[in-house]
C-alpha cells in the first residue's frame, strides 16, 4: 500500500518510475519480519538532515542482525540522483530500507551478508500549516531493549503503534499518548513528543524505549539556539494534563500541535509556532 503518488524505486542500482516489486514470499523480511527503514523529506528544493537518515538505516540494519550493504555517502547520491525527476514544489517522502534475504539452518537468525536494499520515493504533501491532532492514553506499551529491537527503526516494531492508535481512534483522538515499561511518558504512537509549561520545554529523557528522532535532535538545537529552556527529563501524563502547549516532533511533518490530551484542552501557543518558523527557517539555509 502506498501512501503518496509519482512513486520511484530504487532496486539493484537503478532507478525505477513506478513501485516496483522488490521482496520474494521465502525472503527472510518477507515471514519473519527482518525489515529496516528510515524517513527522510524532500521539499522546496531541499532535503534536511538527508545523511543522517542514510546514517541511521545503517545502524538499524546492524541492529536487527542485517549487514548494510551501502555505504552512508552511496545512500545519499543515490537518493539525489533519484530526486532529480522531482520539481522543486513537490514534497516527497525519501524511504531507504533493508531486509534480510536469507536466515540460518533454523530460518529465524538473519544470514550475514544475505541483504536486500531499496529507497522508496513517494510525493506526499507536508503538513497543512493549520493542521493539528489530539492525544489520548493508551494501554499498550513501548517495548524495553530486552524485549524488542527498539535500538532500530524496525518494521516489526510497528504493529503495536497501530494497536495504540486503533485503540485511541475509537474514542475520538488523533493519537496516542503512549507510556515507556515503567509508566512513564514515552512518545506518541508516531512521533516524538515536547511539552510546554511556563515558558520552558520539556521533553521525555531517551531512556532505550524509543528513538529520540533527528528531527527531534534539529528542534532541540534550534531551541537553544535561539535562547529557549529545554529540558530532557521524565515526564509523567500528569505533567502534560498541566502544561501550557504540546507538540509533536516527526520526519514526516516536522511540527504538529496537540490541542488536546484527554480531559485537558491546549491553545496552538508561541513556543509550538517559533518551534515551527525555526525549523523552516533552518531548512532554507541547508
Amino acid at each position: 500500500m502506498t501512501i503518496g503518488t509519482h512513486i520511484r524505486t530504487f532496486y539493484k542500482g537503478t532507478w525505477h518510475d513506478e513501485d516496483v516489486a522488490i521482496m520474494r514470499a521465502a525472503d527472510h523480511g518477507s515471514w519473519v519480519g527482518t525489515t529496516v527503514f528510515d524517513g527522510a523529506r524532500y521539499f522546496d528544493g531541499r532535503a534536511p538532515d538527508l545523511e543522517a537518515h542514510c546514517a541511521r538505516v545503517n545502524r538499524s540494519a546492524e541492529a536487527l542482525m542485517i549487514t548494510p550493504t551501502m555505504e552512508t555517502a552511496e545512500i545519499v547520491d543515490a537518493v539525489r540522483e533519484g530526486l532529480k525527476a522531482y520539481g522543486p514544489d513537490e514534497a516527497v517522502y525519501i524511504r531507504p530500507m533493508y531486509w534480510a534475504l536469507d536466515g540460518d539452518a533454523s530460518g529465524i537468525v538473519p544470514q550475514a551478508n544475505s541483504t536486500g536494499f531499496a529507497i522508496c520515493l513517494e510525493a506526499v504533501p507536508m503538513a497543512d500549516q493549520n493542521a493539528s491532532t489530539t492525544l489520548g492514553r493508551t494501554k499498550f506499551r513501548r517495548p524495553v531493549l530486552e524485549d524488542n529491537v527498539v535500538n532500530a527503526k524496525a518494521g516489526c516494531l510497528y504493529p503495536n503503534n497501530a494497536r495504540m492508535l486503533a485503540e485511541v481512534r475509537t474514542r475520538g483522538f488523533g493519537n496516542a499518548l503512549v507510556a515507556d515499561a515503567m509508566g512513564n511518558v514515552a512518545e506518541t504512537a508516531t512521533a516524538n513528543v515536547f511539552m510546554v509549561k511556563d515558558g520552558a520545554v520539556f521533553t521525555p529523557i531517551p531512556n532505550g524505549t524509543f528513538l529520540a528522532g533527528i528531527t527531534r535532535a534539529r528542534h532541540m538545537r534550534n531551541m537553544i539556539e535561539d535562547g529557549m529552556e529545554v529540558h530532557e527529563t521524565v515526564l509523567s501524563f500528569a505533567d502534560f494534563a498541566e502544561a501550557d502547549e504540546v507538540f509533536m516532533s516527526g520526519n514526516m511533518m516536522k511540527v504538529t500541535p496537540v490541542t488536546a490530551f484527554e480531559d485537558a484542552q491546549y491553545q496552538v501557543g508561541p513556543v509550538t509556532r517559533r518551534v515551527r518558523e525555526m525549523y523552516w527557517d533552518w531548512a532554507a539555509t541547508t
